[in-house]
């Protein structure tokens, strides 16, 4: 089985249940925190949202410097749910379609992220996905999912049935 078979449905899996966990952010909360080192719901929406470009990102260059990333070009917190929905729905396709168009040769050759030229880390591309796209996401979706709680909203089903919906 090629790896792109195998990561393909946890893909699909992961970023449908974040879609769906987006879809009930309450915009009139969106500059809400729940604590004061916390980032307000816009933002954190907005970095979920985001997060889908990494899987094009590590398979575009094998090196990446998170500081060469000027802040004009960083996320925005979100401005509206549509919009959020829309840019997470553009960022996702595009991640998907360069991740099934990619070979095992490719998924196995490494990539490092460096922070000024300081190596974080280095790992084949395929671990690279599964951790920071896969496992980012899935962390971040937990944050979202705490903030919803405390905000009343109710939640969509994630690994299973929530207590708001059996």
């Amino acid at each position: 089985m090629a790896i792109k078979d195998a990561l393909l449905p946890e893909f699909d899996h992961e970023m449908g249940t974040t879609r769906r966990l987006l879809e009930r952010v309450p915009e009139q909360d969106f500059g809400w925190k729940p604590h004061s080192k916390s980032m307000a719901l816009g933002e954190l929406t907005a970095h979920l949202a985001n997060i889908p470009t990494w899987c094009t990102t590590i398979l575009g260059d094998p090196v990446f410097d998170i500081a060469s990333v000027p802040d004009d070009a960083r996320p925005k917190p979100a401005t509206s749910r549509a919009a959020l929905l829309a840019a997470f729905d553009e960022k996702i396709a595009a991640a998907r379609a360069r991740l099934a168009a990619t070979g095992d040769a490719e998924m196995m050759s490494t990539w490092t992220l460096k922070h000024g030229g300081q190596e974080i880390f280095t790992m084949p591309r395929a671990a690279a996905i599964r951790s920071f796209v896969m496992s980012h996401i899935i962390h971040h979706r937990g944050q979202l999912s705490v903030y919803l709680r405390l905000k009343d909203v109710p939640l969509p089903p994630i690994y299973g049935p929530t207590a708001d919906e059996a």
